[in-house]
């Protein structure tokens, strides 16, 4: 699996294969329910107390990103130059993309310290 893959499908970052998250972003069962290991490898996914507060600044990187993407398509198609409509669009899109990138942000983040394994993704 790619490592562009596994990150827009929340996997491990050490084998690419298991879910760091035991719910799917939009499950009303939990979010933030993040696995304390990896269901393939067993690759602990917190190094220390509070690992994941770095993922706020991946989170707001991906934010303005968004931001950006979806205005640059409203210039595209010719609605950006209501600042209204722009405005609205983007704070819509941010909302409805919450949950996934809040999720993503943590996979981001633990990969920067989290190396891929070859021999992890082939196990079991």
């Amino acid at each position: 699996m790619s490592f562009i893959h596994s990150l827009l499908f929340l996997r491990c970052p050490k084998c690419r294969t298991g879910k760091m998250f035991q719910y799917k972003p939009y499950s009303f069962k939990g979010i933030s329910s993040l696995n304390k290991k990896c269901p393939h490898c067993n690759t602990p996914y917190s190094l220390e107390p509070s690992f994941f507060y770095g993922s706020m600044y991946v989170s707001y990187a991906l934010g303005v990103a968004l931001a950006v993407a979806v205005y640059v398509l409203l210039l595209l198609v010719g609605l950006g130059k209501n600042a209204l409509t722009a405005f609205f669009t983007i704070a819509t899109a941010i909302i409805v993309l919450s949950p996934y990138v809040y999720q993503l942000s943590k996979v981001i983040w633990a990969s920067f310290f989290i190396k891929y394994d070859s021999k992890k993704s082939s196990e079991n």
